[in-house]
């Protein structure tokens, strides 16, 4: 039977080419539209989670209490077994470690005086490491507008928003002032082996990027970071993932740690703690006084009473604890905002292509009330012409979803791997503070190799079949009334 409706169908391409080639372009366009939204707000998540919180960011619970400060007397230590640990229980994101620190930028003159200076938030992250992707997360290879990336420790990308104000180009040596782990005043020397443009509004004012090694040798930060971040192999961000995830680890990973620096008094205990190594039980009686003291003259903390459970006597709020996204600074919201957005449009955009295909359905189901009376003359009955419809309608249906499914599978591959640009229009907001990508990219997931049948199919169907409910209903004598008219 289905050969034969197929026959029929290519014999007569007046009736199955056009919904053919309707359900073909909608198809397509629902599968790209769908793949382009996701995208689009993976797009704003990526650049957010690089720049500010990863998918996940392990921090110390005191660091985080203080993380507008950029603490990093309160860093995480022993950073290299973390990120082995991470790696063995949880392989499905990649893990690096980030220091991030500020000071003041000194650019020097041919007679090493200085010549211009200028505050600086500086990233310190692993560009030289084998594997590292910290280079394709940043987009640093499109973002040169001078020189080259950094190739060692001491190489740094300076912002051209920054170098323009410091007037520095690429190939000159500046030094950062600032102050180490242990808040001793340090200077280092850094080369400028490029400048960058992220295209992202304000986000790179002031920004500079170097090696871990380089941060860790300016800051004296041997085996510590201010931070770890996450992100999954693929980049795109699974909120529903990263909260279990980040409730897992919580509940299990950093709460055993916190009981085990609780608990114990020893000097393994205490190696968690900056500057605290090697002490006696005595000495620690005078630790809670002189660790108070010391940051209350940064207004970081002022007493025990501030931190509940974990107070400066409680060595638990120097072990890791870890936040999704989610976590930061108003991006649950956000989360929340462009999944229910995600959600209302597709389904709005569903609903319409539906509608458009049912009627399409329709009407031509009921256009065809001449041919079903010459039918019903030459013998068959109404059921056989009933069931005759919906197959050829099953047919094009899946005919046109398939062809479709496959226009739009590779549209929103190709925006995947290319982007588009929206420089002029990411240029108007140049003032804006928000972090914005100027490349949009799409975002090809599972569903969107069957999200299409729901319209390309099921609409087509269902449409075929209230016109060949009608046509059942009818009469033998008003088709045929029908037929000579």
């Amino acid at each position: 039977m289905i050969k034969f409706l197929t026959k029929g169908l290519l014999r007569d391409r007046s009736r199955s080419l056009f919904p053919v080639l309707v359900i073909t372009l909608t198809v397509a366009l629902v599968v790209f539209a769908i793949g382009f939204m996701r995208g689009t707000m993976n797009s704003l998540f990526l650049d957010t989670a690089v720049i500010l919180t990863g998918h996940e960011k392990i921090v110390t619970r005191a660091y985080n209490e203080e993380s507008q400060l950029m603490p990093n007397d309160l860093a995480l230590l022993d950073v290299g077994q973390l990120i082995d640990d991470l790696n063995q229980d949880y392989p499905d994101f990649f893990w690096s470690p980030r220091i991030t620190f500020a000071g003041l930028l000194d650019a020097p003159d041919e007679d090493r005086e200085t010549r211009s200076q200028g505050p600086v938030i500086a990233f310190g992250i692993d560009f030289l490491s084998d594997g590292s992707r910290q280079v394709e997360i940043w987009e640093l290879e499109r973002s040169i507008v001078s020189g080259n990336l950094p190739e060692n420790r001491d190489d740094a990308l300076i912002s051209s928003k920054l170098a323009n104000q410091l007037n520095i180009s690429a190939g000159e040596s500046v030094t950062f002032i600032g102050s180490t782990m242990d808040n001793a005043l340090t200077t280092y020397n850094f080369n400028v082996s490029g400048t960058f443009n992220l295209r992202k509004g304000q986000t790179d004012k002031q920004m500079m990027l170097v090696d871990l090694s380089g941060a860790r040798e300016a800051l004296d930060m041997d085996s510590a970071a201010s931070a770890i971040y996450g992100f999954t192999h693929s980049l795109y961000y699974d909120d529903e993932v990263a909260v279990a995830l980040r409730t897992d680890y919580n509940n299990i990973k950093s709460e055993s740690i916190v009981q085990r620096l609780r608990n114990e008094q020893s000097e393994e205990t205490l190696s968690y703690m900056n500057g605290w190594n090697m002490i006696s039980k005595k000495e620690q009686e005078s630790l809670t006084n002189q660790r108070t003291n010391g940051l209350n003259d940064n207004k970081m903390y002022n007493n025990a009473e501030e931190w509940g459970e974990l107070s400066v006597e409680d060595p638990g709020i120097f072990s890791p604890f870890m936040l999704a996204l989610r976590d930061g600074n108003q991006m649950g919201t956000m989360v929340d905002i462009s999944g229910a957005m995600l959600a209302i449009m597709g389904g709005i955009f569903l609903v319409v292509v539906m509608v458009v295909l049912w009627n399409m359905g329709l009407m031509n189901g009921l256009r065809r009330y001449g041919e079903v009376g010459l039918r019903l003359a030459m013998g068959e009955s109404k059921g056989q012409v009933y069931r005759s419809m919906i197959s050829e309608a099953v047919i094009i249906g899946l005919t046109g979803t398939v062809i479709g499914t496959g226009i739009g599978l590779a549209l929103t591959y190709y925006v995947q791997e290319n982007g588009i640009d929206y420089t002029k229009g990411i240029e108007a907001l140049s003032n804006s503070s928000m972090v914005m990508p100027n490349i949009f990219y799409a975002q090809v997931t599972p569903d969107l190799f069957y999200i299409g049948f729901i319209p390309g199919v099921l609409a087509t169907v269902f449409g075929t079949m209230l016109a060949g409910r009608a046509i059942y209903k009818r009469e033998m004598a008003q088709l045929f009334k029908e037929l000579e008219t």
